[in-house]
């Protein structure tokens, strides 16, 4: 008995999205399914745990609270260095955001060239000390994921106001 209904349900529910719905339409939804699901990795967006630590075998000389110091060659921003934080951590009260903009530097000890993911610290109004804008194959505004001249707090977990940003090594260029 519970069965027959169940069955009529489901005939009835099936039969009326036939109708609705043509092949193509379906066929469509899949499509675009299945290249969206594809493309969602290759996004321009850091994501927690994506790329290795810092690697320990990394020879640092210089003032990492200077704008000449070459991880900062494609920084914009105040240096959490000078804000209560370090080049590679956020001050107390600020938060890591999301979103970060990538780009590639040249260390002067080793001589290779390294990944800094650029990441900007939120949660407290700007810091105003140490302001750096350096350019170093910055692109324009619509390749976003290169580009240092974005608020890159907006979107991230409370869409809270910039404070300053780090300069942190994901990896050597190979």
């Amino acid at each position: 008995m519970i069965t027959k209904w169940l069955d009529e349900i489901t005939e009835r529910s099936t039969r009326k999205k036939a109708r609705q719905t043509s092949r193509r339409g379906f066929l469509q939804g899949i499509g675009v399914f299945l290249v969206g699901a594809t493309a969602y990795p290759l996004l321009p967006v850091f994501r927690n745990g994506a790329f290795a630590a810092e690697p320990s075998s990394l020879v640092e000389e210089g003032d990492p609270n200077n704008c000449n110091y070459w991880r900062h060659c494609a920084i914009d921003g105040f240096l959490c260095g000078c804000c209560g934080g370090s080049a590679t951590s956020c001050p107390p009260g600020t938060v890591v955001s999301d979103i970060t903009w990538i780009g590639t530097c040249q260390n002067p000890s080793d001589g290779k060239d390294y990944v800094i993911s650029y990441n900007d610290c939120c949660g407290k109004s700007g810091c105003g000390n140490c302001a750096c804008q350096r350019d170093a194959r910055d692109t324009p505004i619509y390749r976003p994921q290169n580009s240092n001249n974005l608020n890159w707090c907006t979107g991230s977990q409370a869409d809270a106001p910039y404070h300053c940003s780090l300069s942190v090594v994901i990896g050597v260029k190979e």
